[in-house]
């Protein structure tokens, strides 16, 4: 018999900031029961209007709900809210999917006291942001067990059409930091090349037509240029402050991995500026401002 239950009843979404409101909102249109809960109420009056029902407490969500899904910033809100004294006698018969971003051995520590309190627990961090989520086209990459992916790929393929078993728990984790680090990278390194062809007097259209004709473009370039040129960093997909706790964790991992990570220290202090810039809540692309400050 398998140990965990053989239909999802209701699932659990806790966090529902600017990725797991969307995502949420994928599992309420897939006629999904759904039970959420946010430390600020105000964040769920959409869902409420979209039919989930309304937690008072994360320990509300673990006694209604078969399984859970986290969206939650970092691993010490994940410690607050799930492993608290109150939620830890919960979480008995449960499942927990983590689909933040938190370090490697983050995720194993969690996955351990999970599963100590009687639970089952799966990392599946996500890639892309909310368009991505909003379709349901997020790229899911899971560390679990083989039989837990299995179990629960069909609640997965709701955010994203093809889940990936990458392996053990931690796995996961340590991909997405890899991809998150090209992301504060790729973007650093096109905010100087950008800042550099400006103030030199090169055409901007100029220096993008040659760059989309080269192997060293990246569509994320695009994406970003319109931000960066009209300095307009508002509504972001995905702000500045939480890059830098990515790359902050990446450097963690990967110097116990024993890389040589000299390349990030700069990247790590153009967005510890911007942030001092008042820019932690705009979208990353702000970090334009800090690689090309206003003369």
């Amino acid at each position: 018999m398998n140990k965990w239950r053989n239909a999802v009843v209701t699932v659990g979404f806790i966090g529902t900031g600017l990725m797991g409101l969307p995502m949420a909102e994928r599992l309420l249109a897939a006629d999904l029961s759904v039970i959420v809960y946010n430390r600020t109420p105000e964040k769920l009056e959409p869902l409420q209007q979209a039919g989930a029902a309304i937690a008072q407490s994360p320990v509300e969500v673990l006694q209604q709900a078969d399984c859970v899904l986290l969206m939650l910033t970092d691993a010490p809100a994940i410690q607050a809210v799930l492993l608290s004294p109150e939620t830890r006698s919960a979480l008995t018969g449960r499942t927990i999917i983590q689909m933040g971003t938190i370090a490697p051995a983050e995720s194993c520590a969690i996955a351990a006291e999970v599963e100590a309190a009687g639970g089952s627990y799966l990392e599946a961090p996500v890639l892309g942001s909310i368009p991505e989520a909003q379709a349901g086209k997020l790229i899911i990459m899971v560390g679990s067990s083989p039989e837990l992916f299995q179990h629960w790929l069909s609640l997965l393929q709701h955010l994203g059409p093809e889940p990936q078993l990458i392996g053990e728990v931690g796995s996961a984790a340590a991909l997405k930091l890899a991809l998150n680090q090209l992301i504060g990278s790729l973007t650093t390194a096109f905010a100087l090349s950008l800042g550099f062809v400006m103030r030199q007097g090169v055409d901007v259209e100029t220096f993008m037509n040659i760059l989309r004709d080269s192997a060293l473009y990246a569509p994320t370039f695009d994406k970003k240029l319109p931000r960066m040129v009209e300095r307009n960093y508002t509504n972001p997909n995905f702000p500045t402050k939480h890059l830098l706790k990515d790359m902050n964790l990446f450097l963690g991992a990967a110097q116990l991995a024993g890389l040589n990570v000299s390349s990030l220290a700069g990247v790590q202090t153009i967005l510890e500026i911007a942030q001092k810039m008042s820019l932690a809540e705009a979208d990353y692309s702000a970090l334009f401002s800090a690689v090309n400050p206003q003369e």
